[in-house]
């Protein structure tokens, strides 16, 4: 089975399955989001709809619920409710919790916005540059719910620093699978070597734009990399073929497209 670890609801959501079915991929990952990028025409609507996510990458919100944790931003959950419950077998829902919250109140928050409503896990969560210690109350969450797995932004903003952070939360709550996505951006290197390490640290391949990245991820962490393309933002026929490239056909790329996110998740 083939298996996006990294997409956004998009709009229209045929437009997400069509890119799926070029690329081959049996499922993937889904998680809320307010900015659309693929809804510009042109660069002035490009330039609106980023300016939405700058401001989530900025300001210490993830996209789907803004800095006070405030319901102003429920739209992304109907989205994903809407995606989830259209297409139940190809979608795997993960539910997005405010950060910087009391440890009470984010504890409540996963259980209604994600244990509650059955999703697999908590995401994509995006602390504000250098400020990764937010994110330990939502593991202390996860862990509370059998190990949920967290994924956390990890191209810019998110600094070398911030690696450090995550790998000693994830040191501490050995129980809850820490998805650090695309690859760390800039910090690729660092975290490689953090999340040797690390047994709870999983790294996810997407947006990574050398290629030789990718190949050393792979071969140091074969059963703790993942696939995927951060659809909208990538394009998931271009992410399967970046892996393809560079692994063998055989086991570890099975287990990169798909094998190792399906053993995290559970999956049959």
């Amino acid at each position: 089975m083939i298996i996006d670890a990294h997409s956004h609801v998009h709009d229209p959501l045929d437009a997400h399955l069509s890119a799926l079915d070029d690329a081959g991929v049996d499922r993937t990952v889904l998680f809320p989001t307010r900015p659309h990028p693929e809804r510009a025409t042109d660069l002035a609507s490009l330039r609106h709809e980023m300016s939405v996510l700058d401001r989530a990458l900025t300001g210490g919100t993830d996209g789907s619920t803004d800095a006070t944790g405030d319901d102003g931003y429920a739209m992304a959950r109907r989205e994903l409710d809407e995606a989830l419950a259209a297409h139940p077998a190809r979608f795997l829902g993960f539910g997005s919790v405010p950060l910087g919250r009391p440890a009470a109140e984010t504890a409540a928050a996963v259980a209604r916005n994600v244990a509650d409503r059955g999703l697999h896990g908590i995401g994509e969560l995006t602390p504000p540059p250098n400020q990764a210690a937010l994110v330990e109350p939502v593991l202390q969450a996860a862990c509370d719910h059998a190990g949920l797995p967290v994924v956390v932004h990890g191209y810019s903003p998110t600094t070398a620093a911030d690696l450090r952070t995550l790998v000693g939360l994830a040191a501490r709550y050995p129980r809850v699978p820490l998805v650090i996505s695309q690859l760390a951006g800039a910090n690729w290197m660092e975290a490689i070597e953090l999340a040797r390490d690390t047994p709870n640290i999983y790294l996810e391949l997407s947006t990574a734009n050398i290629i030789f990245a990718v190949r050393l991820a792979i071969r140091e962490l074969p059963t703790r990399t993942l696939f995927g393309s951060d659809a909208p933002y990538g394009d998931p026929l271009l992410s399967r073929a970046t892996v393809e490239r560079v692994t063998p056909p055989g086991e570890v790329r099975e287990r990169v497209l798909g094998g190792n996110l399906a053993e995290l998740l559970g999956l049959g």
